[in-house]
């Protein structure tokens, strides 16, 4: 998969594609305030908000 996703283009550019190995914690869930920081650099399709989304960086 990880290599699948290193062979995409957009706009003729390729994204940056690493694995993460971390292990996240279940049940854990973001403050308001928390998630509201995060969603300052998110950037939603309006036809598709909760699948294309774009993540600009701080």
């Amino acid at each position: 998969m990880l290599a699948w996703a290193k062979t995409m283009t957009w706009k003729g550019l390729r994204p940056i594609v690493n694995f993460s190995e971390k292990v996240y914690e279940k049940g854990i869930s973001l403050t308001k305030k928390e998630m509201k920081n995060i969603e300052m650099h998110l950037e939603r399709n309006p036809d598709l908000p909760k699948w294309d989304i774009l993540i600009r960086s701080s």
